[in-house]
């Protein structure tokens, strides 16, 4: 570590992912060394990477950086030596043997023409036509798309990706994932395969090499990280914290991006009603399969999302288009993602019994041609996915956070602040949690 002037502070951090990476930098530019603590034992949180000897190299989950926000920009390149990779995004979608382009919403040109007809006839009519209150997330798809499309494709996906149906969902978690057309977008759309992108990702960076970690690289040296520290019990009264290995440590004021029905069990005397409220906020867990073949010829896309309930996995990301370092000169990557959750879609199976379906899978859909062409497979297992934002969150969210709030525990990161954030959100919530404990005790 890098200490430079830094003033020795009781500042604890709990998770060396990008919130509590985010939380430390933000201390480090305000003088102030804070201690670092991570239960596994590398960095990264849920944007670790995983290098696997053999010229494979997958992340934990496709991650990329596409912010629009500048300071991040310039921060994250500075910590890759300004060694990046920059592309347009290519994004598609793929339902029963049809290739999309993505948002298929305004790209439903090729499939069906009854389905066609009644995508454009239902929106035609939910945009004419006041839907009445939305109550959840299937009504705004219907209310936005109409029924035929808003069933068939979001609704579909929500299921495989969100591990529920649209109607269990609230919708605070949109923002501008789905974009919404007017009615001369949709008719080009569906008349024309040549249309404009309009994805909310117009473009990305990534790192050249080393994955997606290689983003968190400057801010690990600056930092006093402690791996392999696992806490089994945090005394807020004493202010104490008791790791898995029987050691201590003290702090002044702490930040957790741990996530929060993970943090609260670990609160000693923390009250039965919070309790209670952090076991049913709901998150997806995700199985990873990675599969290396030996042409890199495997798709013209970046990622591709997948509707059929009779493929396993939701979304299907190919990392050595990200970079030509994280596989082997010539060899494709494909990462799929095959998502579960403890209260609506438990998970079933060993991580290799998902390895067979997806295979068989991708060979139906054909972008592996002959077995022969495997060169590499592996497994990853994601516990804490996507937040779940099912009709318990809000109600059970405030009731967790008002508490940490009380007992003086900073929250920070998609599981800290229990949203669905990107990285450089993520990093900036944990910018916020530091600016708060350092400014206002510990209000987060």
């Amino acid at each position: 570590m890098n200490d430079g002037n830094l003033t020795e502070s009781g500042v604890r951090i709990l998770g060396a992912g990008c919130a509590g990476f985010g939380a430390a930098h933000q201390l480090h530019s305000q003088g102030v060394k804070p201690v670092i603590y991570e239960a596994r034992d590398h960095i990264g949180g849920h944007t670790a990477s995983f290098d696997y000897k053999d010229g494979f190299i997958f992340d934990e989950g496709p991650h990329i950086s596409f912010t629009k926000n500048e300071r991040i920009k310039t921060l994250f390149a500075e910590s890759v030596e300004q060694d990046f990779q920059a592309f347009p995004s290519r994004v598609n979608n793929y339902w029963q043997g049809h290739w999309i382009k993505h948002p298929a919403q305004v790209n439903l040109a090729g499939l069906p023409r009854q389905l066609i007809v009644d995508c454009i006839k239902d929106f035609v009519h939910a945009q004419n036509n006041e839907y009445g209150e939305i109550r959840n997330y299937q009504d705004w798809l219907h209310a936005a798309f109409g029924p035929t499309f808003g069933d068939t494709f979001p609704g579909e996906y929500t299921k495989k990706y969100h591990t529920t149906e649209a109607k269990n969902l609230t919708t605070d978690w949109l923002g501008p994932r789905l974009y919404q057309p007017d009615l001369e977008e949709v008719l080009h759309g569906a008349l024309d395969k040549d249309t404009q992108d309009v994805h909310y990702i117009p473009d990305f960076r990534y790192p050249t090499n080393g994955g997606f970690v290689s983003y968190l690289d400057m801010f690990a040296k600056k930092s006093e990280v402690h791996l392999d520290h696992r806490v089994t019990e945090i005394d807020t009264r004493e202010k104490m914290l008791t790791f898995s290995h029987g050691g201590q440590a003290s702090y002044e004021k702490l930040i957790s991006s741990i996530p929060l029905p993970a943090l609260i069990p670990l609160i000693k005397d923390a009250p039965k009603d919070v309790q209670e409220a952090a076991a049913l906020l709901s998150c997806s867990q995700v199985v990873l399969i990675n599969i290396g073949v030996n042409r890199a010829n495997v798709s013209d896309c970046h990622w591709t999302y997948f509707y059929d309930a009779d493929i396993p996995f939701s979304r299907l990301s190919f990392p050595h288009m990200f970079s030509p370092h994280v596989a082997p000169e010539g060899c494709g990557a494909i990462q799929a993602e095959i998502y579960f959750s403890d209260k609506w879609k438990p998970m079933t199976g060993t991580l290799e019994d998902w390895i067979e379906p997806t295979i068989q899978s991708l060979m139906k859909i054909g972008y592996i041609q002959d077995r022969e062409e495997i060169i590499h497979t592996s497994t990853l297992y994601a516990p804490w996915g996507n937040v779940i934002f099912d009709h318990d969150r809000p109600k059970c969210l405030k009731l967790v956070h008002d508490y940490l709030k009380e007992v003086g525990v900073a929250y920070c990161g998609r599981y800290g602040d229990w949203a669905y954030i990107w990285t450089d959100e993520s990093f900036i919530s944990g910018e916020r949690a530091a600016n708060m404990v350092m400014n206002y005790g510990a209000e987060a």
